[in-house]
């Protein structure tokens, strides 16, 4: 597989992890709380798609570094919000480990190109 078709397959995976995150949040409790842990999962989780697309459409070497270091820290924070909805037991009907797995797969993936770049 050559860069360009990874490329395209890791944007669709990060779009379908970001649907997986909206339909976990959408079914997360309606308290002050959970509202806040909502937003925070449901900003971060999206933010990584968002940012690794524009990495690919980056006008130099450095923007593509700093968008993809920007996708790797939103998808170690989405791991943060998914681990305490999870031992808070909050995940309702959505399988909590299969999202948080996807969401630690998709940050070794980022760590990883993020650590050939140096």
């Amino acid at each position: 597989m050559d860069n360009k078709e990874f490329s395209k397959l890791l944007e669709l995976r990060t779009k379908k992890f970001a649907i997986m995150v909206i339909k976990l949040s959408s079914s997360l409790p309606t308290t002050i709380e959970a509202r806040v842990l909502k937003n925070q999962l449901t900003k971060s989780g999206t933010s990584i798609g968002a940012n690794y697309r524009e990495a690919n459409r980056s006008r130099s070497k450095a923007d593509f570094k700093n968008k993809i270091k920007i996708s790797e820290s939103e998808a170690s924070e989405t791991v943060y919000w998914l681990e305490i909805i999870q031992e808070i037991n909050w995940s309702g009907n959505i399988n909590i480990k299969t999202v948080l797995n996807e969401a630690n797969e998709i940050l070794a993936i980022f760590s990883s190109i993020s650590n050939k770049l140096k």
